[in-house]
């Protein structure tokens, strides 16, 4: 018989500004605790030293973090131009430097050749697999490794301010699995400079923004305490993305067990992914066909 996991069954978004130095798992596990959560997940990886925007899923929540990873999102990170590191980052060890200095007009003119859909090279010190084992793993035994080229959609490349000639603040808004240490290192490349991120920081991600977003001080001051629950956000706005459906009491019951229901419709086509609701409340998604929700995702309250 399997054991009965531990904590709240409550679900929804709390939406944290991460600060450098914290991974996003531990991030996740503080606000579990935090949160006396039976279940916790992210919507999307940020490096250690990174900050900015991190989503975290709670219970019945965590099953629509696939539509937020999937979305869009916006960074903004500076660039030391002049030094290429082994990670790509300022961690890293220095392993070239050029004395060369572009102008604010090259690199404006050479960010656009990262904009649309692009090929990007993961970093040798990321979480991609390669045979099985994270890159990271075999970079920090002194192994250099052939990772494939993976695509990647650039909505919007900018360069956003010019401290010094050192130093570029460059704001990305893209789609999923982008390395932003990858667009420095190659934008260093295509200026013939080098360069590496120096800081970096998540701006929005799909429906959520740091507005309203608590600090990890903040969590740990209100752990385990209902006004922590007021900073909650719907289960639904995961799914802002997805068009909605709505359903009667009889169709959420038949949802609720897999099975498909007729549902109410306007403006969705044969095929379309999108989300039943009744009185406002997430009840599954599915594949809208022929009057009927074909649920693949149900919620249960």
């Amino acid at each position: 018989m399997a054991r009965k996991r531990k904590g709240r069954d409550i679900s929804g978004w709390l939406v944290i500004d991460k600060p450098a130095g914290l991974t996003s798992t531990a991030v996740v596990n503080k606000v579990r605790w935090a949160m006396q959560a039976k279940k916790a997940g992210h919507a999307g990886t940020l490096d250690p030293e990174a900050t900015g925007l991190l989503a975290v899923a709670l219970g019945e929540a965590t099953k629509t973090v696939p539509y937020i990873t999937d979305a869009l999102k916006a960074y903004e990170f500076t660039v030391r131009l002049g030094q290429s590191t082994n990670t790509d980052d300022a961690e890293g060890e220095v392993i070239a430097q050029s004395d060369a200095r572009p102008t604010d007009d090259d690199i404006k003119d050479a960010l656009s050749g990262f904009v649309g859909d692009i090929m990007q090279v993961p970093p040798q010190f990321s979480a991609v697999k390669i045979d099985g084992e994270r890159a990271y793993k075999r970079a920090r035994d002194g192994e250099e490794m052939e990772i494939e080229a993976r695509p990647l959609w650039v909505e919007e490349l900018l360069l956003t301010d010019r401290p010094d000639a050192d130093t570029a603040v460059l704001e990305m808004t893209c789609g999923k699995g982008g390395y932003v240490r990858s667009i420095a290192r190659d934008l260093g490349a295509a200026l013939g400079c080098h360069g590496h991120v120096v800081s970096l920081r998540r701006l929005w991600s799909g429906p959520f923004d740091l507005d309203g977003a608590l600090t990890m001080d903040e969590v740990e001051k209100l752990a385990q305490d209902p006004a922590l629950d007021a900073h909650l956000r719907p289960l639904e706005v995961g799914l802002a993305d997805l068009p909605c459906v709505t359903c009667p009491a009889e169709s959420a019951v038949r949802l609720r067990n897999g099975n498909p229901a007729l549902v109410l419709a306007s403006g969705v086509e044969y095929g379309d992914e999108c989300w039943a609701a009744m009185d406002g409340e997430a009840v599954a998604v599915g594949r809208y066909k022929s009057g009927e929700l074909h649920p693949s995702r149900v919620f249960v309250r």
